[in-house]
């Protein structure tokens, strides 16, 4: 029998979350180094007299994430997906609520630092020790990473600076990376998109594996079919605000019927 919410441990609770972007604009003063201190001590009174423009991204965000769960997050473009995403990782403050995490959030991308100058092979040494493998587990699924990226398939690209490697080589290696390891959080944003189908059936396979042996999966997609076959359940963002969260087949089709009529 399956585990039911209450059974299992939350590993990510928002609690009425709002981000908020501050955009500059071109009111006087702007660039001086007195300005600058005067935003920062008397912001909320100067972001109107200096033209800072504030973009409301996400809107009053709740929900909680349970251990063992892959949770898709859909909705049209500059919805607030991703800035959620980069929130629950740590990587944007929120304006107001709170995000409380069990365990160590991953962000696909951003843990794998990759960098154009080196190799492949460099990288991935660089990139497990980034996202906290130690140099004998990343020796030991060196292999692994290189295979279930592909980008070897037609060429020894393993060796080559990774400035050679096309955008779609570089994100299934950043990919390969971060599935090596068991995360307690691991947020993903359209890394499914990227490579052919075969490569996308490998990486749904593993998002299924490290559901079993971590924590919780966080997905980004607009591929609905990706969302189907890799979640159970649904975050959909609109204008910043949570529109519907419950099972995938149920929210899917609410969206695309919304997607459908506009």
């Amino acid at each position: 029998m399956a585990d039911t919410p209450q059974d299992r441990r939350p590993t990510v609770v928002a609690d009425g979350v709002d981000v908020v972007y501050r955009v500059n604009g071109t009111g006087a003063g702007r660039g001086t180094a007195t300005a600058a201190l005067n935003r920062m001590l008397r912001r909320k009174e100067t972001e109107k007299a200096s033209g800072v423009r504030r973009v409301h991204a996400v809107r009053n965000v709740s929900f909680v994430a349970y251990r063992g769960e892959a949770i898709g997050l859909i909705g049209t473009n500059g919805s607030g997906k991703s800035t959620l995403l980069k929130a629950v990782a740590g990587l944007l403050p929120v304006e107001n609520g709170n995000i409380y995490t069990d365990g160590q959030p991953s962000l696909l991308g951003v843990n794998a630092a990759l960098m154009a100058d080196l190799t492949g092979e460099r990288n991935v040494m660089l990139g497990g020790l980034a996202m906290g493998m130690s140099r004998e587990e990343v020796k030991a699924r060196y292999q692994d990473i290189v295979d279930f990226s592909g980008i070897n398939e037609k060429g020894d690209f393993i060796t080559l600076p990774m400035r050679t490697y096309s955008s779609g080589m570089a994100a299934r290696l950043r990919f390969s990376i971060a599935a090596a390891k068991d995360h307690d959080v691991l947020l993903v944003d359209e890394a499914l998109a990227t490579g052919d189908r075969s490569f996308q059936k490998r990486s749904e396979a593993r998002i299924r594996e490290l559901r079993k042996h971590a924590g919780t999966v966080f997905l980004v997609s607009h591929n609905n079919k990706s969302i189907r076959d890799t979640c159970d359940r649904v975050l959909w963002l609109e204008r910043g605000e949570l529109r519907m969260d419950g099972p995938t087949d149920e929210v899917l089709r609410e969206y695309e019927k919304f997607t459908g009529a506009r």
